[in-house]
Parts: C-alpha cells; sequence; structure tokens
C-alpha cells in the first residue's frame, strides 16, 4: 500500500541541488548530509556558514518572488546551470521549513531583481531601502491616493549636473539617509510633487524636486510607459546611476541601469 513518503519520492527525484531558504543551523547540517546533492542556502544573511550562498535583499511575502530570487541568484553565482531540477525548501506558516517545491532552472521568467542588487553601483542595502520605499508607497499611495516616484540612486555628482531644481531643496543642508524610518516618512510625503530624488551611494539624500536633463536620444523604452520612465532610463544611460520609478498609472515599481529596464515588481506581491 503506498503512503505519503512514496508519493511524495517523485517530487524529489533525481534532484541534484536543494535550494534552502533561511533554514535552521540543524536542517543546514541534515541537507548537508545528503550524498550527491548539493545545497545552496538563501537568506538574509549566511548565518549558518554556507559555502554557496545566494543573499535575500529583501521580504518577499510572496513564495514565488522568493524563489525566483533564488534561482536566478544561484544562476547568477555558477550554483545552477539552465535546465537543473532543484527542489525549494522554505518557510511559509512556520519558523521553520514546512513547504517544497520542485523548479527546473529556466521555467521561471527572469525578473531582474537579483541583477538589480549586484550590478548597482550603489550599496545594496541603499537599493533595499529604496525599493522598500517605491514598494509600500505602490501599496497605500499618499493619503490613499496613487502616488508616482522617481529616485536615482548612486552617481550623485554627475545626476545633478544633469539635472536642474525645480523648487527650492528640502535636503540641502541636511544629512540624513534613506532608511531611517523618519526619513522614509519624508521621502513619501515629497513624494506627491514633481521631480526626482537624487541620493548618493552611501544613501544620503542629496536633493529633491529635480528635473532631470540627460539625453533621451536613442534610449528605447516599453510602450505604454511615459515621460517619468524615460526620464529614468535616459539619467541611467548618461550616468552610473540606478533609477527606481513608482509609476502612478499601473502602481508597479520599475528599475533602471544602463538605460535599460532590469526589473518590474508589483508592489502587492511583496
Amino acid at each position: 500500500m503506498a503512503n505519503v513518503r512514496d508519493l511524495l519520492d517523485e517530487l524529489v527525484e533525481g534532484v541534484e541541488t536543494v535550494l534552502l531558504f533561511s533554514p535552521s543551523e540543524a536542517y543546514y547540517e541534515r541537507c548537508r548530509e545528503i550524498e550527491d546533492v548539493s545545497v545552496v542556502v538563501c537568506a538574509g544573511d549566511n548565518g549558518v556558514g554556507a559555502e554557496r550562498f545566494v543573499e535575500l535583499p529583501l521580504e518577499f511575502v510572496a513564495a514565488k518572488e522568493r524563489i525566483r530570487f533564488g534561482v536566478e541568484g544561484a544562476t547568477e553565482e555558477g550554483f545552477l546551470t539552465k535546465g537543473d531540477e532543484v527542489v525549494c525548501a522554505l518557510q511559509l506558516f512556520d519558523d521553520a521549513i514546512d513547504s517544497v517545491c520542485r523548479v527546473r532552472v529556466g521555467d521561471l521568467d527572469r525578473s531582474g531583481v537579483y541583477d538589480l542588487f549586484t550590478t548597482s553601483r550603489a550599496d545594496p542595502a541603499v537599493i533595499s531601502a529604496v525599493v522598500d520605499v517605491a514598494v509600500e508607497l505602490g501599496q497605500k499611495g499618499q493619503k490613499g491616493k496613487p502616488v508616482g516616484a522617481l529616485f536615482v540612486i548612486g552617481d550623485a555628482g554627475k545626476v545633478m549636473n544633469k539635472s536642474r531644481p525645480l523648487s527650492y531643496n528640502p535636503f540641502e543642508k541636511s544629512h540624513v539617509h534613506v532608511g531611517d524610518p523618519i526619513v522614509n516618512v519624508m521621502l513619501k510625503e515629497f513624494s506627491r510633487l514633481d521631480g526626482a530624488f537624487v541620493i548618493s551611494d552611501s544613501g544620503k539624500i542629496v536633493s529633491a524636486y529635480r528635473y532631470l536633463e540627460p539625453n533621451a536620444e536613442g534610449v528605447d523604452i516599453p510602450k505604454g510607459l511615459g515621460t517619468r520612465h524615460m526620464a529614468a532610463a535616459s539619467i541611467t544611460r548618461d550616468t552610473n546611476a540606478t533609477a527606481v520609478v513608482l509609476s502612478e498609472s499601473d502602481r508597479l515599481v520599475r528599475a533602471f541601469k544602463g538605460g535599460e529596464l532590469i526589473l518590474e515588481l508589483d508592489p502587492e506581491e511583496y
């Protein structure tokens, strides 16, 4: 008579790699004891001392997005190749690993999140903090109403040279950094006004209300995106900055690097 173990054997049959999402040290050590199986840990930090590790810079509420990032990261790091069959073990309902799924590398659409954090000049923690602000604005809006916003992160000197002020700069004589809860509230409040925020590599808010003036000739963005996205793409082509845009119309968060769209997120999935 078949039992549950028999039923689930097919799920792990032939798998050579296991992706563990935020495992305990004990669980990680148990997995390492399995013969002929490689283990990749995907977590906010490498507290278990894994030899193969992919850092999760965001708290992905949606399991699919967590898995997608882990698979992309493991592939970029050379731990996986297209066509590999992997098992992903993660936490969904408790503090311990309680869910398992099987994924073929290459079957998931590429999100671009991993590229955003690994190819940007700015500190990953700064990128993460800005994305958090954009995601929260996308979820809640400004006083309940949809709002658009543009954040340009890194290479602030060149960005300032390729832009001009639309109004006074509330951050001109300040030394505040993105990620501080109070500062994030200020960013959300100022987002209702026109212009871009300029943020340094280290997270210092250099300016708000900037009108970007890069050369947009030859810049190609997906149809349906407007001037805010064109400005974001253009400024990242002309500088080493990364731009994060919240669309007022569809409430999606997009990121641009090197003049190209590298990320598109639905705030409701985070």
